[in-house]
């Protein structure tokens, strides 16, 4: 079958990117002539107030990749999906409602000439714009089917269109497995926030459950989206000053070892959730997850075993749950219950889903 995704790979970074990337590289190994349509240029600065590029590939970059697409040239966006008319199946990844005006002119470029479903990673944002719903209703009523990471984000989906709606756990797409280390015989008494920093992601929560909770540090590694000040402010009305380490910026997956390898647990405050990789790169890490039960996440964590689970959006419940945590024997306990992931029946059951819509 010859396929073509419609999404970010390198030298775009994040998630969406890395899971585009393997997702070629496993159709590829099933059989399949696919091609990565990505971007010369994705997004206007204003709409991504981060580095968008890096300079270091994680993982295996995909060697057949085309970088024609670009914000800046509508006009381009037609010839592209002229040109996909050879395709079997076309796959556009929906990561952002931004995305949707390219993928509906290379849809009209189509003519339904080739199948197409609609990969999303979240179908509507979780901090939303008047915008959103109606550019992914257009999207979604104009595809053949739809692949959702969850049955509540297939519900959200189901409520804009009447195309077939199937659902398929995201597959692990993580970087190379780290060497393995020997657990410390006494906890860092230190945890770990990891990942781009929005108000949804709950940071705010666990700041204010760390001021309940003496005597614990916490790293916080990741692209700040609206900036340091009010992550600052916050610290220092909260008295944490001398135990919270900021590292602003993105972090490498060269740099991952190292952050994980001196903390005790890392934490998933969200208030809000789809898929998350987090869980899994934790565990992949050796290190307990202490999630919320949003999303996905309450699915990758074991509750006691290899991490706790608390409701989302309360302070208190979240300030319970990391003094539960460093009770004597329990870091030393739930790090014994980590697993790392198994990818395989993730991704066999990932394609045969996608390829089924």
């Amino acid at each position: 079958m010859r396929i073509s995704i419609v999404g970010p790979t390198y030298p775009y970074k994040g998630g969406g990117a890395q899971h585009t990337t393997e997702l070629a590289h496993r159709l590829r190994a099933a059989g399949h002539d696919v091609v990565i349509e990505s971007w010369r240029a994705q997004y206007p600065s204003f709409l991504y107030p981060g580095q968008q590029t890096i300079d270091a590939p994680e993982g295996e970059p995909y060697p057949a990749v085309e970088r024609v697409l670009d914000w800046r040239r509508p006009d381009g966006w037609f010839r592209r999906g002229r040109r996909l008319r050879a395709a079997d199946l076309v796959i556009p990844v929906l990561l952002s409602p931004v995305q949707v005006p390219p993928y509906l002119a290379i849809l009209y470029g189509l003519r339904r000439q080739a199948r197409v479903v609609a990969l999303c990673h979240n179908v509507l944002p979780h901090e939303a714009k008047p915008y959103d719903l109606p550019l992914v209703r257009a999207l979604l009523r104009r595809v053949d089917g739809v692949l959702t990471h969850s049955e509540e984000q297939a519900g959200k989906a189901r409520q804009l269109t009447d195309r077939p709606v199937q659902v398929a756990t995201m597959a692990p797409h993580l970087p190379a497995r780290p060497t393995a280390r020997a657990a410390a015989a006494e906890p860092f008494r230190r945890l770990l926030f990891f990942g781009i920093v929005r108000p949804y992601k709950g940071l705010d929560l666990l700041l204010r459950a760390l001021a309940r909770t003496p005597g614990i540090a916490l790293t916080v590694a990741g692209e700040f989206w609206g900036g340091l000040d009010a992550t600052n402010a916050l610290i220092a009305e909260l008295g944490l000053t001398d135990r919270v380490e900021l590292r602003p910026g993105y972090v490498a997956a060269a740099e991952v070892p190292e952050l994980f390898g001196r903390v005790d647990a890392l934490v998933l405050p969200y208030r809000s959730a789809t898929a998350s990789q987090n869980v899994w790169l934790g565990h992949e890490h050796g290190v307990p997850v202490i999630a919320t039960r949003v999303g996905a996440l309450p699915d990758n964590v074991t509750d006691g075993v290899d991490g706790l689970l608390v409701e989302p959006g309360s302070v208190d419940a979240l300030a319970e749950a990391l003094g539960q945590f460093y009770e004597d024997g329990v870091p030393q306990r739930l790090r014994a219950g980590v697993k790392a992931v198994d990818p395989e029946p993730y991704w066999a059951n990932y394609l045969s889903t996608l390829l089924t819509v």
